[in-house]
């Protein structure tokens, strides 16, 4: 199993990269960032930065979207970074959440979304695309390679993913739902005529290492990461209005916790201590995050491995970045992939 590191790109950038450089130190393959221009510094200029102080490491935002830059721009950007330090990227995109709705726009549509997966990988890859009915290609784009893993929840994002992504990015570390959304998401590769076994599944979730799983200590881990819960009910809320309530087409594992959900206030997104966040019960954040001593880190992550999922990224919007990143580094990385 692989594993990533997601940030937001809060300034000083040189803390990102500081924390990226310390994540390949422990064994981290991927870095992530957030990817919302409004509420955080532009990641793709801190991407050059974390790829100049590391060797190894790829690096891509999780995630982007369709709306916020024009795509062969976002293509361009891509294929720069590889062109300059060797294919190390991954364009992981989405809908758009608080990179829409900060500015006053809505997510993109899944057929925009779909058609955007398409049009960016084949200009960052060096062949010619139709950008809005125009016949465009990258003449400098010689040769490259990009990934373009999909983030997805509701059952028509997963078939999108399934038929036109090369990997899923799914937000949140739930066993049950982890099962049910990668299983449709191999279902429809393989029904598009596709490999479901070529696609990449990554799963991003919170992290918090404790020193024992006393009640003290695991309710302040709770505390740090249940901003998650949140996050993930910004999507789950726009599924229920989708679907609506009970429509078995999407778990109630998934949807019944955000019954008390009152507004949101991206001010506070993605942040330990969120006020918008309290509707989201203990239950949750368990389910939905990595919590505890060591050993309930490998438990969990072996049993998502054992149900496909290639990368565990571990969200680190808490108190303990770097004690986490060193947790993992020394003593569950190398013991889940022993």
């Amino acid at each position: 199993m692989d594993f990533g590191l997601v940030l937001q790109t809060d300034p000083p950038a040189s803390q990102v990269v500081g924390l990226m450089r310390r994540a390949e130190r422990n064994g981290f393959r991927y870095g992530w960032t957030f990817d919302s221009a409004v509420l955080w510094q532009e990641p793709f200029v801190i991407h050059s930065r974390i790829l100049e102080h590391t060797t190894k490491l790829h690096v891509g935002p999780m995630v982007t979207n369709p709306g916020t830059r024009t795509w062969e721009v976002t293509a361009s950007t891509f294929a720069t970074l590889n062109d300059m330090f060797g294919n190390r990227t991954v364009c992981g995109i989405g809908r758009g959440d608080s990179a829409m709705r900060v500015a006053g726009r809505r997510p993109n549509t899944l057929a925009r979304l779909g058609e955007a997966i398409d049009v960016i990988r084949d200009l960052a890859e060096g062949r010619e695309a139709t950008v809005d009915g125009t016949p465009v290609r990258i003449p400098w784009v010689k040769e490259g390679k990009l990934p373009v893993w999909m983030a997805a929840y509701g059952p028509k994002a997963l078939a999108l993913a399934g038929r036109k992504a090369d990997g899923f990015i799914l937000q949140l570390a739930d066993p049950f739902l982890t099962e049910w959304m990668v299983k449709a998401v191999r279902d429809a590769a393989r029904e598009a005529g596709r490999d479901p076994d070529t696609l990449t599944i990554c799963v991003a979730a919170p992290a918090y290492v404790t020193a024992d799983d006393s009640p003290g200590a695991l309710a302040h881990a709770r505390d740090q990461c249940r901003w998650f819960g949140g996050m993930v009910g910004n999507h789950v809320a726009d599924l229920v209005t989708r679907y609506g309530e009970g429509s078995g087409m999407v778990p109630e594992e998934l949807t019944a916790y955000i019954k008390d959900r009152h507004g949101y206030d991206y001010s506070h997104h993605g942040r330990a201590g969120n006020p918008d966040t309290a509707f989201v019960p203990d239950e949750i954040v368990d389910r939905f995050c990595l919590l505890g001593p060591v050993q309930a880190h490998l438990d969990k992550l072996r049993r998502l491995r054992d149900l496909g999922v290639h990368q565990f990224a571990v969200y680190a919007m808490h108190d303990a970045k770097e004690a986490t990143i060193d947790a993992y580094g020394t003593e569950i990385i190398p013991a889940v992939n022993s």
